[in-house]
C-alpha cells in the first residue's frame, strides 16, 4: 500500500495569529490531512519572542517559529534552517508573499532538489516596491525551482506583471475557506443574528476588514451619508490604524450615529446573517481577492464590491450573481446599490441565492484541496497515492507541468 503524500506548507504565520491568507492555509492543510494525507506546516510565531512551539493540531503537524529579529519584513529565525533541511516532502508548498521563507529555501538548497515546489501565489507586492526589487534578483533565483503556480484568479494569471515569465507553470486554483459554518449556521447564530437585527433601527450594511487606507471605508461612510434610506447604519468589524480617521469622516458628515465599529467580534457568522449586504469598498490592487467576501457570499448576504483594475475582487463576487459592483471610490453609486438591496426584496433574494451557489461551486476549501490534489498529481508524474479528494469535483484539469518540473530540479 503506498505511503500518504507528506505536504509542506510553508506560510509567514498560522492562526490563532489573524488573517485570511492564515486562516486559509489552516483550511487547507486541515482538509488535506482529513484526505489522507502527511501534512506539516511551517511558520513564524505571530508575537515576536514566543519560543518555538511544535503540536499536532486536526492532524496537521503545526511549528510555529521563534522570530529573534524582523528586519524589512524579513522574520529571522536560527531554528527554522534545521527544521526545513531535515523535512522529507514530497511536495513543498510556499506560501507568498513571504521572503523569510523564500530565503530559507535558497539557503537549504538541498531540500529544493528533494521535491517539487508549488507557489501558492496570493497577491503582488504593490507597495514596498524598493524593497521588493532589492529581493527581486534572489526571488527570481527561487523561481527557477518552482514546478507549478497557483494563481487565485483568472485575473491574476493576465494581469500580474511579476508572474508573466512563468504562464507555462501557471495554474488559476481560487482561495477558498471552510465554508460549513457560514452555510449552516446554528441556532444560535440565528438567534443572535435576530437580536442584532432587533437593535438597529433600519437596515443593517455591514463591512469588514483592517482599518487600513486600501479596504476603502472612508467610501463607505461618504456613502451612508449619500444614501436615501435614513434609518440604514454601517457595522464595520475590524481593528486598525486609521480608526480615529474615519471616526472623524463620519462625525464631518454628520452620520457618526449611524455608524458602529465594532472591533474584533467572537463570531462573524450572525453579523453576516443580519445584514441586508455586505459592503467591499476597496480601491487599490492590495485587495487582491477578498476573503471576506466569500464568508458574506456563504451565508446568503449578498456583495456590493468594487472593480478594482487588475484585482480579483469583483470576480469573486460577480456583478449580477452574487451582488452588484461600483467603480472604485464611487460613493454615490456604492449609497445607490446598498438602497436598491434594501428595498427590492425579490433583487436582494436573488443575489442572496446566487451567492451561496457561487460560494459552495468555487470556494469552498474541498473544491481547492481537489484542484490541488490534480495539479500535485501533474507536477509528482501521478507516482504518489492522491486521494480522491469530495465528490464536489471542480471544473477543468490542470495542464501537466512535467518540463517546468526537469527544469526546477536540475
Amino acid at each position: 500500500m503506498a505511503e500518504p503524500l507528506r505536504v509542506v506548507h510553508l506560510g509567514k504565520y498560522y492562526p490563532p495569529a489573524p488573517g485570511g491568507i492564515e486562516s486559509l492555509v489552516r483550511d487547507m492543510a486541515v482538509a488535506q490531512a482529513a484526505d489522507g494525507m502527511n501534512v506539516t506546516v511551517h511558520a513564524f510565531q505571530h508575537h515576536k519572542g514566543q519560543p518555538t512551539s511544535h503540536e499536532t493540531e486536526n492532524g496537521v503537524q503545526v511549528f510555529r517559529h521563534q522570530r529573534k529579529a524582523s528586519v524589512a519584513k524579513l522574520d529571522i529565525s536560527p531554528g527554522l534552517l534545521d527544521h526545513i533541511r531535515n523535512c522529507q516532502p514530497d511536495v513543498i508548498h510556499v506560501h507568498v508573499p513571504n521572503p523569510s521563507m523564500i530565503l530559507a529555501l535558497l539557503a537549504s538548497r538541498g531540500v529544493l532538489a528533494k521535491a517539487p515546489v508549488v507557489v501558492g501565489y496570493h497577491a503582488d507586492v504593490v507597495r514596498q516596491k524598493l524593497r521588493s526589487l532589492l529581493f527581486r534578483p534572489l526571488e527570481r533565483r527561487f523561481y527557477r525551482h518552482v514546478a507549478a503556480i497557483t494563481a487565485p484568479s483568472p485575473v491574476h494569471i493576465e494581469s500580474s506583471e511579476f508572474l508573466r515569465p512563468y504562464k507555462n507553470r501557471l495554474h488559476s486554483v481560487p482561495l477558498a475557506l471552510k465554508l460549513d459554518e457560514y452555510l449552516n449556521p446554528t441556532a444560535a447564530d440565528m438567534a443572535e443574528a435576530d437580536r442584532l437585527r432587533q437593535s438597529a433601527p433600519g437596515p443593517i450594511w455591514l463591512a469588514f476588514g483592517r482599518l487600513v487606507y486600501y479596504k476603502g471605508f472612508a467610501t463607505a461612510i461618504a456613502a451612508l451619508s449619500q444614501s436615501r434610506t435614513r434609518d440604514g447604519q454601517l457595522w464595520i468589524i475590524g481593528t486598525g490604524p486609521d480608526r480615529d480617521s474615519l471616526e472623524a469622516e463620519a462625525r464631518r458628515l454628520g452620520v457618526a450615529d449611524r455608524v458602529r465599529f465594532l472591533g474584533h467580534v467572537k463570531r462573524t457568522v450572525p453579523y453576516y446573517q443580519a445584514a441586508n449586504s455586505f459592503w467591499f469598498p476597496s480601491n487599490a490592487r492590495s485587495e487582491s481577492f477578498g476573503l471576506a467576501q466569500v464568508e458574506a457570499m456563504a451565508s446568503g448576504c449578498p456583495v456590493i464590491n468594487t472593480a478594482i483594475p487588475n484585482s480579483g475582487v469583483s470576480w469573486v463576487s460577480q456583478h449580477g450573481v452574487s451582488g452588484l459592483t461600483v467603480p472604485v471610490g464611487n460613493s454615490t453609486e456604492l449609497a445607490r446599490c446598498a438602497d436598491l438591496l434594501a428595498t427590492d426584496h425579490s433583487l436582494r433574494d436573488h443575489y442572496a441565492a446566487g451567492a451561496r451557489q457561487r460560494a459552495m461551486a468555487e470556494f469552498d476549501i474541498r473544491v481547492m484541496v481537489s484542484r490541488l490534489n490534480m495539479l500535485y498529481s501533474n507536477v509528482l508524474g501521478k507516482n504518489h497515492q492522491i486521494p480522491a479528494g469530495d465528490t464536489n469535483q471542480p471544473t477543468g484539469q490542470p495542464e501537466p507541468a512535467h518540463a517546468a518540473l526537469m527544469a526546477a530540479l536540475g
